[in-house]
């Protein structure tokens, strides 16, 4: 019985979380690949707070990325973005050293997203890619909650 309801939870939040995202118009698989944070980097709010800081590290260095592969790109081309790629990611390198910035993964993680977004840089879309962040980490925390206490038979 505790399988089921560990299962069904699971599907339960799965099923809103995909409802609310296709409801909002949000990219569902961003939501998702918060989720799989919350579970990779610690299942803990604490844990959540030293993710969500790389990921949006990640999610700014792609801006910069593509502001500056942009205006390199005017000069050299496709050499331009390659040129602005190579900047940024050698300096993860030296990122990485400062407190709470230290999950190289998580940095990568906010790289695809923006990239797999590929949103305009404005304040709408960026700040869609957050909205849609943060449910994916909520809906984590709320199925590894659950199935917790049903495991722990409490409920």
């Amino acid at each position: 019985m505790k399988q089921f309801l560990t299962a069904s939870t699971m599907g339960f939040c799965g099923a809103l979380a995909i409802l609310i995202s296709f409801s909002l118009q949000l990219p569902s698989w961003v939501l998702f690949m918060a989720w799989v944070s919350y579970y990779l980097f610690g299942k803990s709010l604490k844990s959540v707070l030293y993710t969500i800081i790389p990921i949006t590290s990640g999610i700014i260095m792609g801006i910069m990325i593509k502001l500056l592969g942009g205006g390199l790109s005017q000069y050299l081309g496709i050499l331009g973005f390659s040129l602005a790629v190579f900047i940024f990611i050698t300096s993860l390198t030296y990122l990485s050293k400062i407190k709470g910035l230290q999950n190289i993964p998580a940095w990568f993680i906010g790289l695809i997203i923006f990239f797999g977004v590929h949103p305009n840089i404005e304040i709408k879309p960026i700040m869609i890619i957050f909205i849609s962040i943060t449910l994916g980490f909520i809906f984590a925390f709320l199925n590894d909650t659950m199935t917790t206490l049903i495991q722990k038979n409490k409920v």
